[in-house]
């Protein structure tokens, strides 16, 4: 049950959800039943998932649904899922990224749809929070494509701070689905506690986050956003459809408008 006092204000959160990661004839996840629960999707670029069908599917599943469309760019890395890190040059991971969102912008593009953003995915994302060197390369190839692209970070992350170093639009980023260490990571997927598939809780601790900006880490400390505008729901996971349902009605009767990210991250910056 929603408490009424989060319902006194009327606030704007965009709902992601990493979708497209079927590879061939490995089905991931249920893309068809959660795309109209959210409003952007991350689409996997080939690398750590996804395939030239898929990627094409996805975007149009996404322009059905009204979903505004991202690129969701991972380490070459499909037997590891992009969950593996690899230690590149920044040089390497701009050129990867660049190849990876243009691909994207290809079906997109066939599609009549534009891409909103870019977020990285799996240990891309990680590292990218916290190393500079990976950030810039990130960043460096969303200038080389377009500045306009929103890019999808963690609250107060080396990402963020590089992104809107450089003028592009940021869109803090945090997790119903999974649980957090004090210092602000997530907790690794290798322990039992990792991941909240309880969708009352996951709602609880979004409506938190979006009006509260806080959550409580898994040592009980209380850990601070700040600003949020997108809550991801991995798709991947088994508990994702009933997640990204319970989150939307959840944020609906708190009062909070569920839109995409770009109707209401304009000029924001660090």
């Amino acid at each position: 049950m929603v408490s009424c006092k989060w319902c006194t204000l009327k606030l704007q959160i965009d709902i992601n959800c990493d979708l497209g990661e079927s590879y061939g004839p490995f089905k991931v996840g249920n893309d068809e039943k959660i795309m109209p629960h959210i409003t952007s999707a991350n689409i996997a670029c080939g690398f750590h998932a996804g395939d030239p069908l898929t990627i094409m599917r996805t975007v149009a599943l996404a322009k059905k649904c009204d979903v505004a469309v991202g690129a969701h760019p991972g380490y070459p890395d499909l037997l590891g899922f992009g969950r593996r890190e690899m230690q590149l040059a920044v040089e390497e991971v701009k050129n990867y990224l660049i190849y990876q969102i243009s691909a994207l912008d290809g079906f997109a593009k066939a599609n009549g749809v534009a891409v909103q953003h870019v977020k990285p995915h799996g240990a891309l994302y990680n590292k990218a929070a916290r190393d500079e060197e990976t950030s810039r390369g990130v960043v460096e190839a969303i200038e080389a494509l377009d500045r306009n692209l929103v890019v999808f970070a963690p609250p107060q992350s080396v990402l963020a701070k590089v992104a809107a170093a450089s003028g592009l639009r940021v869109a803090y980023e945090v997790f119903a689905d999974r649980a957090y260490n004090s210092d602000g990571s997530l907790v690794s997927r290798t322990k039992t506690n990792a991941i909240i598939e309880n969708p009352q809780k996951a709602v609880e601790r979004a409506i938190s986050m979006v009006r509260e900006k806080t959550v409580e880490a898994v040592n009980g400390e209380t850990l601070n956003f700040g600003e949020v505008h997108t809550i991801c729901v991995h798709g991947d996971t088994p508990s994702a459809l009933r997640l990204a349902e319970s989150l939307k009605r959840g944020l609906i009767k708190a009062r909070v408008e569920v839109k995409p990210v770009s109707s209401f991250v304009h000029d924001f910056r660090l």
